[in-house]
């Protein structure tokens, strides 16, 4: 091989490397989404289930399930920058602590429009008398924060992501891992418009077989170039 050649040629093979790991992984996110899919097909049976403690939460991703107890009222948080139903506006995050327990479950209650006051919260008062509640289990969403937030003493508070270690920090009161999506059925709610995102597995599918396509062009462009060389 002439040394002239050499360089392309390891371009062309790191590259060709690349663009086939790109489509394997595009496959390994298909693949994901089918368990998600799955999980979740598994945990809508119809039975909805009474738990009496917190701990067999955490187990019960994706379930709907009913709980007994009371809502904290004095340690609400606002989840910001939210879209809905192409509005901003914000979720509302009330501890529900279940009867008899020492821990609580974040309840999220529902979605609320800014409506163009950013300087003025709705009301979101809730009574703490007991009562059961049902809710869909799912794990806080990780989100990317552009810049880290100084979170207010003063409830409710405003957080921009539900970081779990640093809620009970600021609450002082034990929480679960896990949040409950109060079910349009429950009262004392807001808009909710709980639909489980997996994504489309054909789009990731789809952009496999780009990836592999564009992968064998260049294979064959390597291939002719290379042809070409051993000729001169």
């Amino acid at each position: 091989m002439k040394s002239r050649f050499l360089i392309p040629a390891i371009l062309i093979t790191l590259t060709f490397a690349f663009l086939v790991s790109l489509g394997f992984w595009q496959l390994d996110r298909a693949e994901e989404k089918r368990a998600i899919e799955a999980s979740i097909k598994g945990a809508n049976t119809g039975i909805v289930e009474l738990i009496e403690s917190t701990d067999a939460l955490e187990d019960k991703e994706y379930y709907a399930v009913r709980i007994q107890g009371q809502y904290l009222n004095d340690k609400q948080f606002i989840y910001d920058n939210q879209i809905v139903d192409q509005a901003a506006g914000y979720y509302v995050l009330t501890p529900f602590e279940l009867k008899g327990q020492t821990k609580a479950i974040l309840v999220n209650r529902g979605f609320i429009p800014w409506n163009g006051r950013r300087d003025k919260f709705a009301d979101i008062f809730v009574d703490s008398d007991p009562r059961e509640i049902k809710v869909q289990i799912s794990k806080p969403i990780t989100r990317i924060e552009l810049k880290s937030s100084e979170l207010d003493s003063e409830f409710p508070v405003l957080v921009q992501a539900i970081d779990i270690d640093a809620l009970i920090g600021l609450s002082g009161i034990g929480l679960t891992s896990v949040v409950g999506l109060l079910d349009a059925s429950s009262s004392d709610g807001y808009v909710r418009k709980w639909e489980p995102y997996t994504g489309s597995i054909e789009k990731h599918i789809g952009y496999a077989i780009q990836w592999f396509l564009m992968a064998l062009v260049l294979a064959i462009i390597g291939i002719r170039i290379g042809l070409k060389q051993r000729k001169k």
